[in-house]
């Protein structure tokens, strides 16, 4: 008996404890919470430790790092408690100024983002609406010699002016300061060298914090020199009483692992907390992106993570990506979250560059059931998801719209060279609203590299529309290979329903390409081995071309599909009627038919009883149970 009353004070001793963090208790700050959960555990308790945050909002005045020592810990909003997380500070003092600007003093760290009250405040822009034009092709000078119409750049925006040149050039976008202006020549030279891979004859390009380019509601320009920032109210807006807040951490949590020498954060989950105002950043001379926005930093960053989670919380007003679980970071979860109002994109797994060591790799992580939207507010190609070296991931049920670029992007490897990519599973995603006529050659989903085992699968995808070429629903890129494709419905995309620029023995079945706009399918390159195997699917248009792009080889295999163009008329086969199609060994069991949609007019795909896709073989497509499962956000 007097055994058993000494192994329960034992036990409840060494028992870990919840510890609270609230604006008025005795621990008010999440590194405060941290370092009381470490204490716990040097005084030797044992058990998974609940940090619960009450309601407020929680200023950080340095990233929150977690460490190995910090695994087995939960992170949590108390019981009804919405909690924010900050990276930023208040901007108080307002004082009227000359006209209907507003100045306060801002003072140190510099900023590059504004928020009033919850609302993303517009950098000075220039022009206020649209783009100027780039003169002639697109710049190859080193360094970038961007040549401009009219006065369209002042030379006293140069040096230390603090205006920003943003340059939009086919799927990419750069950044940088004006070095000089030749005003006579109309040359406005930059800081870095272009990347020769993006290209566009007339450009569009805006500036941003230039001088004078405070002109209108809602702009905002903070002088680097005074640390004065000034703002042009919207109508209603009173800035007596609003709430003005400048981001102040690029980075607002960092699990921080060392793979390498195989150390890392384990089953850390962060739940039903919202985390805001992360800033953005760029070197001193800016960047040229290759792609996706690889220079932006994210909000949350992994390295190292193991079974860790972020559930039911939100990532929104930042600069950057929300969330990146990096280098040897496995296993890990980001679900039922809202991801919004970012300067980046969602959610990023991997690196660009891949990694021997299997300590080091990254695979396996579950992106299910998010909410992510209106993002690339400041890297326009931002992608909503985008996997690089990183494979065996399941991206599913998430819904994902108004963005500029890709929605969902897999892989990092141009062409059949080795890739990590591989056996990602991307299905019962909802992608609408992509592109929005920002930039060009993207996709509802996008893919890299071989991939065996890769499957996409059940996703709807609509609403693609690229600035000039590229507004491609489902769009396997250079050397894409080894995928299923199936079951997908995807409609009224600019260019084409499916481009495959090339690859080699994917196989596209049983899904529905409908309405696309300048052509429902596309190829591009012909290689010396078949592309894809294009079965049982159905393809039904009211304009532009069946087939776009280079179909002369023959080197695909086409079966068992069904056409239809409500237009009626001869369908042509790359130049071809039908019957010369079919005598040169393509689409055997093929048909020209009308698929008897419910509605196609209102977007409503589903077959009637007696359709003779049906007949085909063509199996029901179930969308009733695409996007998330569960309401997303705190």
């Amino acid at each position: 008996m007097r055994f058993s009353a000494c192994f329960l004070l034992i036990s409840f001793a060494v028992s870990a404890q919840t510890i609270d963090v609230s604006p008025g208790g005795p621990i008010r700050t999440l590194a405060g919470a941290r370092d009381a959960a470490r204490a716990q555990r040097r005084e030797g308790r044992s058990g998974t430790i609940t940090i619960r945050i009450v309601d407020g909002v929680y200023f950080l005045p340095d990233t929150l790092v977690l460490t190995p020592e910090d695994s087995d810990t939960v992170w949590e909003a108390a019981p009804g408690a919405r909690p924010v997380i900050s990276g930023g500070r208040v901007i108080p003092g307002w004082q009227k100024g000359p006209g209907p600007l507003w100045t306060a003093h801002a003072g140190a760290p510099y900023f590059r983002q504004l928020f009033v009250s919850g609302r993303r405040a517009q950098r000075a822009r220039t022009p206020d609406f649209g783009f100027y034009r780039m003169e002639g092709p697109s710049p190859q000078d080193k360094p970038l010699r961007l040549r401009y119409r009219g006065n369209d750049i002042r030379k006293e925006w140069a040096g230390a002016g603090g205006a920003e040149v943003i340059g939009l050039l086919a799927w990419a976008d750069f950044r940088m300061p004006i070095v000089s202006v030749d005003e006579a020549a109309h040359v406005a030279t930059l800081t870095l060298d272009p990347r020769p891979s993006n290209r566009e004859a007339d450009a569009r390009y805006y500036i941003e914090n230039a001088p004078g380019g405070l002109d209108s509601g809602g702009e905002w320009r903070l002088d680097d020199k005074t640390g004065a920032v000034s703002y042009w109210p919207m109508a209603g807006e009173n800035m007596e009483t609003e709430q003005v807040i400048a981001p102040a951490l690029t980075q607002l949590v960092r699990l921080e692992g060392s793979p390498e020498q195989g150390r890392f954060v384990r089953r850390v989950v962060i739940r039903g907390l919202k985390f805001a105002h992360a800033e953005w950043s760029m070197p001193e001379k800016g960047y040229a992106d290759t792609q996706a926005a690889l220079p932006a930093a994210a909000a949350i960053e992994a390295v190292g993570a193991l079974d860790c989670a972020l559930e039911k919380c939100a990532v929104a007003h930042s600069g950057g990506y929300a969330i990146w679980f990096g280098r040897g970071s496995k296993r890990n979860r980001v679900r039922t979250c809202e991801l919004f109002d970012l300067g980046g994109g969602g959610v990023k797994l991997g690196e660009a560059r891949q990694f021997q060591d299997d300590a080091e790799q990254n695979y396996e992580n579950i992106i299910a059931d998010n909410h992510i939207h209106d993002l690339g507010l400041v890297y326009a190609p931002a992608a909503g998801i985008w996997a690089l070296q990183s494979g065996r991931n399941q991206i599913v049920h998430n819904h994902i719209h108004d963005l500029f670029y890709t929605a969902i992007s897999v892989g990092w490897t141009w062409g059949y060279g080795p890739n990590q990519s591989k056996g990602n599973v991307i299905e019962y995603n909802h992608l609408h609203d992509i592109g929005k006529g920002m930039l060009s050659d993207m996709g509802g989903i996008y893919t890299l590299g071989t991939q065996p085992g890769t499957r996409i699968r059940n996703n709807l995808i609509h609403g693609i529309d690229s600035f000039t070429y590229g507004g491609w629903g489902i769009y396997p890129d250079e050397g894409s290979s080894e995928m299923l494709i199936e079951n997908n419905i995807v409609y009224n995309c600019k260019s084409a329903g499916f481009h495959q620029h090339y690859g080699r023995e994917n196989v596209v079945r049983n899904n529905i390409f409908a309405l696309n706009r300048e052509n429902q399918l596309m190829r591009t390159r012909a290689e010396p081995h078949i592309s894809f195997t294009f079965e049982r699917n159905i393809v039904y248009f009211d304009e532009g071309r069946l087939l776009g792009s280079n179909w002369g080889d023959g080197r695909f295999t086409m079966k068992g599909n069904l056409y239809f163009d409500t237009r009626g008329g001869d369908i042509r086969f790359a130049g071809k009627s039908f019957r010369e199609w079919q005598a040169g060994g393509q689409d055997a069991g093929s048909v020209i038919a009308d698929p008897l949609f419910v509605n196609a007019a209102n977007f409503d795909f589903r077959l009637r009883p007696e359709s003779p896709a049906l007949q085909m073989g063509f199996q029901q497509i179930d969308m009733s149970g695409v996007g998330p499962r569960a309401p997303a956000g705190p």
